[in-house]
């Protein structure tokens, strides 16, 4: 199983890269790929831009997402939102309807604040649900991190362990959409 972790900023310094390179580590075993992929050399989202050649990293981000058998989106959340990279990425995705249509996705995010990153994931919620993208997203298993600067260790672990069997849960729980989903697919294709 192959799952892309898309990181919703183009911040160097942020916790949610930190997050999903947590993920990788932890969940990464020989029936389940993560791989981490950046959003920041995407150009800001135009409609101009698919009259012509469209450029390579959006051809990256196309095969990398449609390559995958689901994907997690990790969110940080500024001015009660989600990145303006990140809704830029997702507008680039909309313009090719299969990419996330029905595509299982896990939504995560950490935020500085105490109330984790809950309206910035609500929005994302909310446009990947949308007309131009239509993902599966898990519902039900919300993973929000606050106070993220003092949740992890030196190496990049969660430093709470109350904190990392709950990922583990909604970890858990979104393979077993996933699965569903596949076992769905094949159904449909019988």
């Amino acid at each position: 199983m192959k799952i892309i972790e898309i990181v919703g900023t183009n911040s160097a310094g942020s916790y949610n890269r930190k997050l999903l390179k947590y993920m990788q580590q932890r969940y990464s075993s020989k029936d389940c790929e993560l791989s981490v992929y950046e959003i920041d050399a995407l150009p800001l989202f135009s409609v101009s831009l698919l009259q012509g050649e469209l450029p390579e990293s959006v051809k990256d981000l196309y095969e990398k997402v449609m390559d995958a058998d689901a994907v997690v989106i990790s969110t940080p959340e500024y001015d009660h939102a989600i990145t303006a990279a990140l809704k830029s990425a997702l507008e680039w995705l909309s313009c090719k309807k299969e990419l996330l249509f029905h595509k299982p996705v896990m939504i995560v995010g950490t935020s500085l604040g105490n109330q984790g990153t809950s309206r910035a994931q609500d929005s994302l919620r909310q446009i990947l649900n949308s007309p131009g993208l239509c993902a599966d997203v898990l519902a039900g298993h919300e993973f929000l991190l606050g106070h993220c600067k003092q949740q992890f260790n030196d190496d990049g672990t969660l430093n709470d362990e109350g904190t990392a069997s709950f990922l583990d849960e909604c970890f858990t729980a979104f393979l077993r959409s996933i699965q569903l989903h596949q076992l769905q697919q094949k159904e449909h294709v019988a």
